[in-house]
């Protein structure tokens, strides 16, 4: 893939912070013209450098209050695949990150309340083969969540 130049990253930048800026107003953030903009955009999504455009939701306005991090340990690495398999098509896990450590993989689930984890747990987790333990942090309350990256190398002088 080709590197990406200053005017891309800013791109990235601004359809990260508002997918929804027209091509006249990025091309005006950027000093380039609508077709222009059009052109990189048009680029980048061909690269797959953007993958979508998407709608960032507030999980509380669907009664999603509760945000739970489950680490799941599997009793061995034949287990990983269909582990994965029943878990893909669930829409409460947001995430799911295979890490190092004591654990094989880190969950992001979002759910009603705990009696819902519970369920949760019961129908989707605990049931699977494989899974020998799990740990399950609530988190109180996010000071940041985002989805948007980075699109300038560190700054930490």
């Amino acid at each position: 893939m080709s590197e990406l130049d200053d005017i891309d990253r800013k791109l990235l930048a601004l359809l990260q912070r508002d997918a929804h800026m027209t091509y006249a107003e990025l091309g005006k953030e950027v000093g380039l013209a609508v077709s222009s903009v059009n052109e990189r955009v048009r680029k980048l999504c061909e690269r797959r450098v953007i993958t979508g455009f998407h709608a960032h939701v507030d999980p509380e306005a669907l009664g999603l209050d509760l945000m739970a991090i489950v680490c799941v340990a599997l009793s061995g690495p034949a287990e990983e695949a269909e582990f994965l398999k029943a878990i893909a098509p669930e829409p409460r896990i947001l995430e799911c990150h295979h890490a190092t450590g004591a654990w094989n993989h880190l969950l992001k689930v979002r759910v009603k309340n705990p009696r819902e984890l519970e369920t949760f747990f019961a129908r989707v987790i605990k049931c699977l083969p494989g899974v020998t333990r799990t740990e399950t942090m609530i988190v109180l309350s996010s000071t940041k969540e985002t989805s948007a990256l980075p699109t300038e190398p560190p700054n930490w002088g």
